[in-house]
């Protein structure tokens, strides 16, 4: 049922005025807890937390904070105003006139906390029991309970009943002898005196000394005036109170929640630490390179440097990416952090805006949704919601939404029949797909989108919003149906004879069974045209009419004329005894002749001077109407754009006028503003949506676009991307999950022809993979038009980036994955995902044959030989690494530094298998032939290190130094009986180049000496 006029259902909540019930904190070094962001979330989930949240706690950073027991009301509370922490005191209500009664508000019961300063020097020699006992005597006077106090960390703990100010006064801060200077934890090291530590200023959120910045800041602005900021002042422990603690509790947390910690700041670091000796201006760099190690400053550096003082070390801290929950799925206005902190800096670059996974929007400036002019220095995180078509009036996400708005849509897609185009990419074939559909057959397709739509109506828990625009769906598939199918004729039609009155025919047929005449075609058409505005229009007329009483009958008679309700018109008309009436009514629409004889009544009338006070105003407009005058019949009177369109096919133009005209017709008194702008739905029956406007040469609705696409006939239609424009069909501006099938449906019937309308399939596209339907997903990329020479990759482009960014989803899921093969995406590109994804999550070996499976032969040598292959060789899996190198042998013409690399292996399995042989024959040159053959191999060991170099690792140098070394002993134990010296020697020679431990090659050098001296005292001498 469509949103009645006359009895709107009112929303039962409102975001908006939780938003404006939250307290607020405005200061940057002042907390609470929970944070806002959380308070936002609670509020939303539960209205009404924030008059009731237990155990609130409110803090300053370095000061104190107060636990507010028990459950406290902090609504449109201005914190930071009513909350002052001051040195070793804090006031609440400092204006007693605001000081609400004890038990209300923060004059509470609460646990006070405050951070004492003590002087280093002296407190140490105070004794504890000293201290402890001066300040519970002035907790006492205040009327406080003293419950501890810390001298390590300087807290004071204490319970008061209600609030004014407590703390320290100045006669009792002399007592206990106060300093403005925090001590150090317990915890934490001792720092040189040029170390500072400033969580909560922009120095210390960067990483960077402050002090140096401040020698930095007078170097470069030495004409400034003085006033500096005193960075040591604000020193603190950092136990309770430090970075992450006032970061994630700050007030400011609310637009900078901790789950957002910067990515950006990971990046930068990661960037080369470099300083240029060049005295010439250079691009600024990002300030997190600041480096320790970095040359001294020098004065051509800008306060963006890159190097600084060696004397002063740098406290460095390693962040977390942005993380975003996946709960925290918010409307495109929706904000959730801002990090102060300037976004060209952090990348090193001009950075303006970008996207990540599922909605993610990074960008600088103005808010989504707001207007105004944004600082560069913030950085926006907002999360656009893509899957709000899925979710329920709680706004919970709802597996069978999930299948009646995609799967089972795209499952009769499936089934229809489709026509294949394939073409190669690179070495692989890509099956396109195209879906195949007749006028004829349409009918029946159309049906079956409005089974699917109507089973989803079915549902409980919809928003009304939702049920309006799925009763548009079914209105859209109906108009569909009648403008552009057509029926098979079986032969037993009946030709149109010259004696049928045109003028009389009432074609308003709804059983198409039977075979028509080609000539008659046209006005069955017009009749079905005519019966889907009547029923498009129904739940507005019967509306209107429940809102009027009996007495107005003329007014409803008008009401039903509207929708063409001629039935209930006559039997209205008949129920007062206006029978004359009745009869004008039975007649109305149907025959010129009697629109002329009524308008020449009418005309008379006034040429006769008829006083028409006497008729009543509402049956002048019945007449009028009846006439043919519609102007005249809608005098005070307002419809909307579907029913004035069809007083103008019923009441103004001839019955036999084609379809076409009637809509050409609109379009012109519409142009002329003659007409009610057709504006979509979500604006005609509401607005459904509060936050939605529209304005005149916004979108129109698409039903009047489909209708202008059916009058243009053969002609070129310029309207498509406007038609298929989400705002066209719904206010969800992501929601393109039918307007996908609606477009497709049409293009196979030839109704039209476009290759510009890829912004509806990426759309589609990108609603899938943020549901994880990533088979799905390539689905809709295969039947995208062929780009031609102009885009003739960019279907494997984009099924190359799903399968990378969704690896783990579709691997996980067997039936995505046999989906995707069953479409003929080439294994190769799967297998080249699964090896990046496998690579990136350091499982090495899966990545190695995934790569050997999508004939990567680079990558998997690369692979193997600084990862997989030494583990392997250590583990003596002499079986798997001869089964990976023998795969890469194959193709080692296309691998790069094979020989030097997993050709080693198999060289070295070969000669391990070739010594039995040689053993068991007796060759007189063997340990010559071995001695060549060893010191090739040593050669190309040693060329596999210089080259591989620090890619390869300690253990792939192990391998080589055992390798290496079994192949010593063997040259070492071979017999050499027949050898020359020289040969002998030659061995040695051989071993000594063997990339082999120091202390064997010291051995080897030891048995060369030892041989050549024996080879010395057999020389005998001459005589």
């Amino acid at each position: 049922m469509m949103l009645s006029r006359c009895k709107k259902r009112k929303m039962s909540h409102n975001w908006r005025d939780d938003y404006v019930s939250l307290p607020t904190v405005v200061s940057a070094d002042y907390f609470v807890l929970p944070s806002i962001a959380e308070l936002v979330v609670r509020e939303s989930v539960d209205p009404g937390y924030c008059s009731r949240v237990p155990n609130f706690v409110i803090g300053r950073v370095g000061y104190g904070c107060i636990k507010f027991l028990g459950d406290t009301d902090i609504r449109w509370m201005d914190l930071d105003h009513i909350v002052k922490f001051n040195r070793n005191c804090v006031v609440v209500y400092e204006n007693d006139s605001e000081k609400p009664p004890v038990g209300y508000g923060l004059n509470k019961t609460a646990e006070v906390t405050l951070i004492l300063r003590l002087r280093l020097a002296d407190s140490d020699g105070l004794k504890l029991d000293k201290i402890t006992a001066r300040l519970q005597k002035s907790a006492d006077k205040q009327g406080a309970k003293f419950l501890s106090f810390d001298q390590a960390s300087g807290e004071w703990k204490f319970l008061v009943s209600h609030f004014s100010r407590f703390g320290l006064g100045d006669e009792e801060e002399e007592d206990i002898v106060m300093e403005g200077v925090v001590r150090p934890s317990a915890e934490e090291p001792e720092r040189t005196p040029g170390e500072f530590v400033l969580t909560h200023s922009l120095p210390a959120h960067l990483g960077l000394d402050p002090r140096k910045m401040q020698e930095l800041r007078m170097l470069m602005f030495p004409v400034e005036d003085e006033g500096e900021v005193n960075y040591a002042s604000f020193a603190f422990d950092k136990r309770k109170f430090g970075r992450e603690f006032s970061r994630d509790n700050s007030p400011s947390s609310s637009a900078r929640s901790s789950l957002y910690k910067s990515a950006l700041q990971e990046t930068a670091q990661k960037a080369g630490n470099r300083a240029s000796p060049s005295h010439l201006r250079k691009a600024p760099l990002p300030l997190l390179e600041y480096n320790i190690g970095s040359s001294d400053m020098s004065p051509s550096r800008g306060i963006l440097m890159t190097g600084q003082n060696k004397g002063l070390p740098l406290r460095v801290k390693r962040t977390e990416g942005f993380k975003l929950d996946e709960k925290h799925a918010t409307p495109l206005s929706g904000r959730y952090s801002s990090n102060i902190v300037d976004a060209a800096l952090f990348m090193g670059r001009s950075f303006r805006v970008g996207w990540g996974p599922n909605g993610m929007l990074v960008h600088t400036g103005s808010p989504v949704g707001k207007t105004g002019i944004g600082l560069s220095s913030v950085i926006h995180l907002e999360k656009v919601a893509i899957n709000n078509v899925v979710r329920d009036d709680q706004n919970k996400l709802k597996d069978e939404l999930v299948d009646f708005c995609f799967s089972f849509p795209l499952n009769l897609h499936q089934s229809l029949d489709h026509e294949t185009l394939e073409f190669k990419v690179d070495s692989y074939n890509l099956k396109l797909q195209k879906v195949l559909c007749t006028r004829s057959i349409l009918p029946e397709i159309c049906r079956s989108y409005i089974g699917i739509v109507e089973k989803q109506l079915e549902m409980s828990g919809l928003s009304t919003s939702t049920r309006i625009l799925l009763m548009h769906q079914v209105t859209i598939w109906e108009l569909i149906k009648v403008l552009f199918s057509e029926r098979e004729n079986k032969g037993n039609s009946r030709p149109l004879s010259d004696d049928d009155d045109g003028e009389d025919m009432v074609l308003d047929r709804r059983d198409g069974s039977f075979n028509i005449d080609a000539e008659a075609s046209p006005f069955v058409r017009r009749a079905e045209f005519s019966y889907w505005l009547q029923d498009s229009v129904c739940h507005r007329v019967q509306e209107e009419v429940s809102c009027l009483n009996d007495i107005d009958y003329l007014e409803n008679l008008l009401i039903l004329l509207t929708g063409r309700q001629l039935d209930a018109a006559v039997e209205l008309a008949s129920s007062k005894g206006d029978v004359r009436l009745a009869i004008l009514l039975s007649q109305a629409g149907a025959s010129m002749v009697n629109r002329s004889d009524m308008a020449q009544q009418l005309d008379l009338w006034k040429i006769n001077g008829l006083d028409f006070s006497f008729i009543e105003r509402d049956r002048r407009k019945l007449y009028d109407l009846l006439a043919g005058n519609i102007e005249g019949a809608l005098q005070d009177f307002s419809v909307d754009w579907k029913r004035f369109l069809g007083l103008v096919m019923w009441y103004r133009l001839p019955p036999d006028t084609a379809l076409p005209a009637i809509i050409h017709t609109y379009e012109q008194l519409l142009s002329e503003g003659k007409a009610p702008h057709p504006v979509p739905v979500y604006i005609d029956e509401g607005p459904v949506v509060d936050q939605v406007q529209w304005n005149i040469g916004d979108h129109y609705d698409i039903a009047y676009y489909l209708m202008l696409l059916h009058a243009n006939e053969d002609k070129a239609f310029g309207l498509l991307k406007t038609m298929f424009s989400a705002f066209s069909s719904t206010h969800d501006p992501f929601d393109y999950h039918m307007i996908w099938h609606q477009r497709a449906l049409l293009e196979s019937i030839g109704a039209f022809h476009s290759e510009d309308l890829n912004v509806i399939d990426v759309s589609l596209v990108s609603q899938l993979l943020c549901l994880g339907h990533c088979h799905w997903a390539i689905y809709v990329v295969i039947h995208m038009p062929y780009g031609g020479d102009e885009f003739p990759h960019i279907h494997a482009n984009l099924i190359k980036e799903i399968l990378l960014q969704y690896c783990e989803t579709w691997n996980t899921s067997e039936t995505q994955r046999q989906f995707i093969e069953d479409l003929g995406i080439p294994s190769a590109w799967m297998h080249e995902a699964l090896a990046i994804y496998s690579q990136y999550y350091g499982d090495l070996p899966n990545a190695l044959e995934h790569y050997l499976q999508c004939s990567n032969w680079q990558k998997a040598h690369s692979i193997f030989m600084t990862t997989v292959g030494h583990s392997l060789f250590l583990s003596s899996n002499d079986s798997e690494i001869w089964r990976i190198t023998s795969i890469m042998e194959e193709h080692k013409s296309k691998i790069a530094d094979w020989d030097i690399g997993a050709g080693i292996y198999i060289d070295f399995y070969i000669i391990r298998g070739s010594l039995q042989e040689e053993t068991a024959t007796s060759e007189p040159d063997l340990l010559a032939r071995r001695n060549d053959e060893y010191r090739n191999f040593f050669n190309r060991l040693n060329e596999s290190l210089r080259v591989w170099g620090s890619r390869l690792p300690v253990d792939a140098r192990a391998v080589y130094s055992r390798m290496a070394e079994e192949l010593c002993n063997v040259l070492e134990s071979t017999p050499g009986g027949g050898s020359t010296p020289s040969v002998q020697m030659s061995c040695f020679e051989t071993m000594l180049c063997a990339p082999i431990p120091e202390d064997l090659r010291a051995s080897h050098l030891q048995d060369a000496v030892s041989v050549f001296t024996y080879l010395l005292t057999q020389v005998t001498p001459s005589s």
